[in-house]
């Protein structure tokens, strides 16, 4: 009997996580989602990982473009998360974006971001790991944004 899907999200929900939007661009079309099944994977080569779900319609333009942006949200982008989280198109309008080096939207203002060439994608039950090497990359200070328990939360630190 397989392991219950809705138990299984009750106890990963308390491994908390960092939130990132995983942005790309296929032609004229730039496309986002927020992703926190995201790893760094290796630092030789340096490789991250993001899991995209089969189904979505992010999962064809990575396929498409061969490129992605994982922007690393800070304490204060929970609306931004939240607008790439739902299905459907996806507004970039109103917010400031720059490039580096694969043409894949970079969120300005974000607490850190990679830009990575996709190099494999590999199978993982209804989603697919989706591989990239960094080619560029770079962090700023500040408090992420995180994902405890279905909410969103953020680190208590000591003074």
């Amino acid at each position: 009997m397989a392991f219950d899907s809705k138990e299984q999200r009750r106890i990963m929900g308390h491994f908390a996580t960092g939130v990132t939007v995983m942005s790309t661009t296929v032609g004229d079309k730039t496309w986002g989602m927020t992703a926190n099944a995201v790893m760094s994977l290796s630092l030789d080569p340096p490789l991250v990982l993001v899991a995209v779900d089969k189904k979505s319609q992010t999962h064809a333009y990575l396929k498409q473009s061969k490129c992605f942006a994982l922007n690393i949200l800070s304490s204060d982008q929970e609306s931004i998360s939240t607008r790439f989280a739902s299905a459907g198109p996806k507004d970039f309008s109103d917010l400031q974006t720059i490039v580096a080096e694969t043409g894949a939207p970079i969120l300005v203002d974000v607490l850190g971001y990679v830009d990575c060439r996709l190099v494999d994608v590999l199978p993982g039950g209804d989603h697919d790991l989706f591989i990239g090497e960094i080619v560029a990359g770079d962090a700023a200070e500040g408090q992420p944004l995180l994902f405890y328990r279905g909410r969103y939360a953020q680190l208590a630190l000591e003074s």
